[in-house]
């Protein structure tokens, strides 16, 4: 299809099948996307002897316009397109509106032809913007409907700025209208802040004094600029504080298109990609999150005076040597790469780089931030706090079980503990949300007092023992001295909860979580890894009891009698000879639990807040692999990024569990083969 007019902007819609393409004289042609035959023809309603000098879009995904005219006016409008089924037969009707009348807004009172124009619509406001030389202008437009009569009032406000030193390349607005950059001719940037109509600062944007601005865009959400310049780079910018807490420019990152200037970038309309073409005609395919160089393919763009990007970023549409030439593009997944998985990243509002994990919200403009470093870290941190409470409990009791405890109590001990295993997880879950949560909170002092003079009352009630008439001592039966200690469980519970009040009182000011969070500067969170520690640690308690004992049970008993024999005492026996001997089973113990402890999904669902963070703090809460595939797999879209993201999480905790599995089995082969000779 042959056009005379300069073209300024093309674009495609979001079935692919109707192109648009916009003329310097003013002509809008609507055209078949496949063959380019025309589809219709639209004057713009320009004044006689006016024509188009600049166009500006907003946002990516928005389909308003604005049409900066030789005249110093702008013209705001909008394309659309009604899809109708007559006689059961889909048909496109591409339209053209005027949201602010078919009038053009005067921007240069002078006359001066817009050379850059840009426009931002924010609910009912309008930004909009222009440069003519130096000169830089703006003006909001109100738009109020009048609830009686339903006429739309336009009210123009016309704002004052700093003029411009250098001639302006480029004008964008921030989505929320609280900055303008102004690109200008020196590879510097000047923003402004709206809010006080003040500059900002100037920023240098290129390092290489021969090098100069050829292109630029916003990314998707207008949060990000795209820079593009004369060597082949495309540089990533966007507004975040620096060490002082105040807003600057910063630059994010780069990619690289060969080695010519860039001519064009358009950005993805549903992701945070985009494509750019250069003046060798070399097309890129690129995403910003991930930092991805998807494609570089040297024949598309050659001679390309216009290119766009379908809506679903699954169709390229070059305009060259006046005739349109359609490409499909296949890029399923850019999101996925090893840095945005594993490494820090700089996602957009943030004021330096990080691991997060947040796969969806409620705005199109997200940035998915698919960081599985917070769930492997949490996964972790879970199974180490629920570890440190478990494994030292229940092989001591293993231990004692087995070795000490008379036989007839350890027939009724044993079952008792391997009963609590058969336990749903998601009841442990549901009590440690519910009750232990809360009851934490308010008994932190007594909590922490249990933990501390619990073991100590234990050794001082042996020792106490020890020290006894023997005549007292023999009343007992031998083996069942374990049963005394009951009591003095119960009575050191019930006395370190008793005084967890005046504890509070008389250390922490009254409330020991406020003291924590004020006074130390450490976050608390009701719902912690201090309480999957308690309820997982629980859990996992008869797993490795279960076999350790066992395990310590099966030592033959020729070598404790061979070991008394000769003159060991007991507790010589246990250390060197039985402990010994039963390592393997007790190790394969530990990691057993440890793997349970890795895979446990419904208590940490429950009892831990599910925050992906990665802070050791014990006050503070994680989400752990099983728990994130839990939560958010009836949530994904099937055959999505984030779907597949979530099979790799699950892949990872796999290769978790069978790593140390594999340890612990050369672990335990290696302790057989070295104590079998005991």
């Amino acid at each position: 299809m042959q056009q005379a007019a300069a073209p300024l902007l093309l674009t495609i819609e979001e079935q692919n099948q109707v192109g648009m393409r916009v003329a310097a004289n003013g002509e809008v042609v609507f055209f078949a996307a496949k063959t380019g035959e025309q589809l219709k023809r639209i004057e713009l309603p320009l004044p006689s002897g006016v024509r188009i000098s600049s166009i500006g879009q907003d946002l990516p995904g928005s389909n308003l316009l604005v049409l900066g005219l030789s005249n110093g006016s702008a013209l705001v409008m909008r394309h659309a397109y009604k899809v109708t089924y007559p006689d059961n037969r889909k048909t496109i009707s591409p339209q053209i509106s005027y949201p602010y009348g078919q009038e053009p807004l005067r921007l240069d009172e002078q006359g001066g032809a817009l050379e850059h124009v840009s426009l931002n619509l924010n609910g009912e406001r309008l930004l909009l913007t222009g440069s003519s030389g130096k000169q830089l202008y703006l003006l909001a437009l109100n738009q109020e409907e009048n609830m009686l009569t339903g006429e739309m009032r336009v009210e123009q406000e016309r704002i004052s700025l700093p003029q411009i030193a250098e001639p302006i390349k480029a004008l964008y607005v921030d989505p929320r209208q609280q900055w303008l950059y102004v690109i200008n001719g020196r590879a510097q940037a000047d923003v402004f802040d709206l809010r006080s109509n003040s500059l900002n600062g100037r920023y240098k944007l290129l390092e290489d004094a021969s090098a100069q601005v050829t292109a630029s865009t916003q990314l998707l959400g207008g949060i990000s600029l795209l820079i593009g310049d004369s060597k082949g780079g495309i540089a990533q910018w966007f507004m975040a504080r620096d060490t002082d807490g105040e807003p600057r420019f910063q630059h994010i990152r780069d990619f690289a298109l060969g080695d010519s200037a860039i001519t064009q970038i358009k950005a993805e309309e549903r992701r945070k990609g985009f494509i750019a073409s250069n003046a060798d005609g070399e097309l890129g395919v690129f995403h910003s999150t991930a930092q991805r160089t998807l494609l570089i393919d040297p024949e598309v763009a050659k001679n390309a005076s216009l290119l766009t990007l379908s809506p679903r970023a699954n169709r390229v549409l070059v305009e060259s040597d006046q005739q349109f030439k359609p490409f499909i593009l296949r890029n399923p997944h850019p999101e996925v790469s090893w840095s945005a998985l594993w490494s820090k990243v700089w996602y957009e509002s943030y004021d330096e780089p990080k691991y997060i994990w947040q796969s969806t919200a409620a705005n199109a403009e997200f940035e998915p931030k698919l960081s599985l470093a917070p769930l492997a870290f949490g996964t972790l941190k879970a199974a180490f706090y629920a570890m440190l409470l478990a494994a030292p409990l229940a092989i001591a009791a293993a231990i004692y079980t087995a070795y000490f405890m008379a036989p007839r109590m350890r027939r009724k001990v044993k079952p008792v503990i391997e009963l609590m295993e058969a336990m749903p997880t998601v009841i442990l879950g549901f009590f440690a949300g519910l009750f232990l949560a809360p009851y934490v909170e308010g008994h932190l002092p007594g909590i922490f007092s249990l933990l501390l003079l619990t073991p100590l009352a234990i050794l001082l009630a042996g020792f106490l023992w020890t020290r006894l008439p023997e005549s007292l001592r023999l009343r007992v039966p031998e083996g069942w001295e374990s049963a005394l200690l009951i009591p003095v469980v119960i009575g050191v519970g019930w006395f370190a909860l008793g005084i967890s009040s005046h504890l509070e009182a008389w250390f922490f000011g009254g409330d020991m979580r406020l003291w924590i969070s004020n006074d130390l500067g450490i976050t608390y969170d009701q719902r912690n890894a201090l309480i999957v520690g308690l309820a997982m640690g629980f859990a996992v308690i008869p797993n490795i009891y279960s076999i350790a004992e066992d395990a310590v049970f099966s030592v033959p008993k020729s070598l404790t009698l061979g070991s008394l024999a000769l003159g060991a005492t007991p507790w010589q026996t246990l250390t060197r000879v039985v402990i010994l001997t039963a390592s393997p089973g007790i190790f394969s113990a530990l990691m057993i639990g440890m793997g349970r402890a890795v895979g446990e999904t419904m208590i940490v669902l429950m009892a831990t807040g599910n925050t992906p963070v990665m802070e050791m703090n014990l006050f503070e809460g994680m989400r752990t692999l099983a728990a994130n595939v839990a939560v958010e797999m009836p949530e994904s879209e099937v055959g999505g990024s984030h779907y597949r993201v979530l099979f790799l999480a699950a892949l990872v905790l796999l290769m978790f569990t069978f790593v140390m599995n594999t340890l612990a089995e050369l672990i335990r082969q290696r302790l057989r083969k070295n104590y079998a000779s005991l």
